[in-house]
C-alpha cells in the first residue's frame, strides 16, 4: 500500500509541476492585457445610471460568470426540513448562545444533511454574523466539546489524525487559530460555520453530494451539459444556509466569508445572493478575486489541471487564452455592489497575485460609485499592514496564505463602519 501511495505522489508531482515551473512571480513579466471595461454593455453602451447596470450590465456580467466560469445549478432547492439538534444559552463561559441546525435538502427522492455551527452573543439581540466553511469540520474550529464531530468525506486522510476519509474526535480544535470565536462574540458578531465537505466532498467525482440530487436515477455520473463545479455547489450550500438564517429572529445582517477556495465561494455566492449584507474574500486568488489577465501566480490552465472539479467544463477554453476573457474577476467583484465588499490578501502569497486582487477592486469601483458608495480609487495598492475601510475594503497583511487575528480584527474594523450600523 505505501508503494502504490508513493507511485501516486509520484505521479501527481510529475504532472502539476511543469504548470508550476511556468508560473510567473515577476511583475516586470506581467503581459501587455486590456481591462474589460464593466462600464460598457456587451453591444458597447456606456452604462450611467443604477437603473442602466441593473436592468441591462449587470445580467450579462452574471451570465458570463453562470455560463463561462462558475457553472449553475440546475434549479433551485427549498430547504426540506431543519432541526435545531443541539442548543445551549450559555456558551463560551457565558456569553453565547449555541445553536448546531442539522439542514436537509431533497430531491429525487435524496436528501443531502448538513449542520450548521452558530455562535451569537448574549449581549447583542439580532447580531450580525459572519458566514463561512470550514475545511476540517466544524469540530475542527473549536475545543468546545458539544460541538458535533462534522461528517462526510474529508480530502485529506492524513492530516489531523484523520482515518479512512472520515473525520474524528482526534482532529477537535485544530483549526481554531483561525476561527477566534471569543473575540467576535465580544465585538458583537455571531459565526455560523459549516462544513464544505458535507455539501460537496473536494475531489474530481461528480457522483456525490449536492450534484447527486439533481440526477434522476442512479446511473448518471455528471451533469449532462457543461457540468457546474464544487464552487457552486459550495456558493449553493452558502444559500441554503441563508435559507435558515432569515427565519432566525437571534440573527441580524449576514456577511458572507471565504478564505482561499472558499473565499471564491464567497465571492460567487455573494453575487448570486443579494440577501447577504457583504461579502468578505480571503487570499482567494485565481478565479476569486484576482484578475486573470496577469497570468501572475496561480492560473487558469493550473487551477483548472489541479482542481478540474471547482469550475464549470467551459472555464477550460480560457487555458492559456486568458486575453480571450470578455470579463475578468473584476467583473465577479462588481455584481457585489453597492453591498459591502472587503478583499484580503498577504504579502508571500504571491501564488493569490495580492496585486491582482487589489486591482479586481479597484476596478470595480467605477459600479461602487453609481450608487455613490466609496471604493478603492487609485491604482497603487496600500502599503502592507495599512488597511483601507470603505464600502470597498482592502487590505495585505505581512504573512502567508492563511487566516490569522490580524485578518479578523481589520474584518470587524471594516464591518463596525459598513455593516453594523
Amino acid at each position: 500500500m505505501q508503494l502504490y501511495t508513493f507511485f501516486i505522489y509520484t505521479f501527481l508531482i510529475l504532472a502539476i509541476t511543469p504548470l508550476q515551473s511556468q508560473t510567473n512571480y515577476d511583475e516586470g513579466k506581467v503581459p501587455y492585457y486590456e481591462v474589460p471595461d464593466v462600464m460598457a454593455t456587451n453591444d458597447g453602451k456606456k452604462v450611467k445610471s443604477i437603473a442602466a447596470w441593473e436592468n441591462l450590465r449587470r445580467p450579462e456580467v452574471l451570465q458570463f460568470f453562470e455560463t463561462e466560469v462558475y457553472g449553475m445549478v440546475p434549479e433551485n432547492l427549498e430547504i426540506n426540513s431543519y432541526t435545531i439538534v443541539e442548543e445551549e444559552a450559555n456558551a463560551l463561559n457565558g456569553k453565547a448562545i449555541r445553536k448546531q441546525v442539522e439542514i436537509t435538502l431533497k430531491n429525487n427522492d435524496k436528501i443531502l444533511p448538513f449542520t450548521l455551527l452558530l455562535y451569537l452573543p448574549k449581549k447583542n439581540t439580532k447580531a450580525p454574523i459572519f458566514l463561512g466553511y470550514n475545511f476540517y469540520g466544524n469540530h475542527t474550529i473549536t475545543e468546545d466539546k458539544d460541538v458535533l464531530v462534522s461528517k462526510a468525506w474529508t480530502r485529506n486522510n492524513e492530516a489531523f489524525n484523520i482515518k479512512n476519509h472520515t473525520l474524528t474526535e482526534a482532529s477537535r480544535g485544530v483549526r481554531k487559530n483561525r476561527w477566534p470565536i471569543a473575540k467576535i462574540v465580544d465585538a458583537g458578531y455571531g459565526l455560523a460555520v459549516m462544513y464544505y465537505g458535507e455539501l460537496d466532498g473536494d475531489k474530481n467525482d461528480m457522483t456525490d453530494g449536492l450534484h447527486a440530487l439533481f440526477y434522476p436515477g442512479d446511473d448518471q455520473q455528471e451533469p449532462k451539459s457543461n457540468p457546474w463545479g464544487s464552487i457552486t455547489a459550495w456558493a449553493f450550500g452558502l444559500s441554503k444556509a441563508m435559507d435558515y438564517l432569515v427565519q432566525d429572529n437571534d440573527v441580524g445582517k449576514v456577511i458572507v466569508f471565504g478564505h482561499s477556495r472558499l473565499g471564491k465561494t464567497s465571492l460567487w455566492a455573494g453575487a448570486q445572493d443579494q440577501r447577504f449584507a457583504g461579502v468578505i474574500s480571503n487570499n482567494s486568488g485565481c478565479g476569486g478575486a484576482a484578475l486573470s489577465k496577469r497570468r501572475f501566480g496561480e492560473t487558469i490552465k493550473v487551477v483548472n489541471a489541479n482542481f478540474p472539479h471547482w469550475f464549470a467544463d467551459n472555464f477550460n477554453n480560457f487555458n492559456d487564452q486568458e486575453a480571450a476573457l470578455p470579463m475578468d474577476q473584476h467583473g465577479l467583484l462588481s455584481l457585489i455592489a453597492p453591498r459591502p465588499l472587503y478583499v484580503a490578501s498577504a504579502e508571500d502569497d504571491l501564488w493569490a497575485d495580492p496585486y491582482g486582487e487589489y486591482l479586481a477592486a479597484h476596478y470595480a469601483t467605477p459600479v461602487y460609485e453609481l450608487y455613490n458608495k466609496k471604493g478603492l480609487k487609485k491604482q497603487k495598492m496600500p502599503k502592507t499592514d495599512t488597511p483601507v475601510n470603505r464600502t470597498v475594503g482592502y487590505h495585505v497583511r505581512t504573512g502567508k496564505h492563511d487566516v490569522t487575528d490580524y485578518d479578523w480584527e481589520q474584518f470587524i474594523t471594516w464591518a463596525n463602519k459598513q455593516i453594523q450600523p
